[in-house]
Parts: structure tokens; sequence; C-alpha cells
């Protein structure tokens, strides 16, 4: 792949995975009645766990490509 192509990839997923957390944080803000219940914290954690791993991962993999 070009070098052009391979950043644009990179950045593509990048802004995926923001916009995946980005929707899991929504999704958790209205999980309950009050709009932030104990379930709604709990899918927020789990989401900063789940976007923190996911992040590494991404990040490992773009810098092991050749």
């Amino acid at each position: 792949m070009s070098k052009v192509l391979d950043t644009r990839v990179e950045a593509g997923i990048a802004i995926l995975s923001a916009l995946v957390f980005v929707g899991i944080l929504v999704a958790g803000a209205t999980m309950t009645a009050d709009n932030f219940g104990e379930t709604g914290a709990y899918v927020v954690v789990t989401a900063i766990v789940a976007f923190i791993l996911v992040m590494a991962g991404v990040g490992y993999w773009i810098s092991t490509k050749e």
C-alpha cells in the first residue's frame, strides 16, 4: 500500500474507534429513566476500559505494520 493510503486507513480506524466510544457513552447515558443511574455508570466505566484496550490494540497493530 502507498504511504498516503496507509495514513488514511490509520486515521479512519482511529476516528471509527472514537465514534464507537462516543456512541457507547450516549447509550449508557440514556439507559435509565434518570439519565444516569447505576447501570449507566457501569456502561460508561466499561466503555472507557474497552476504549483504552481497543486503542492500545490498534496502536500496537499500526506500529507493527510494515
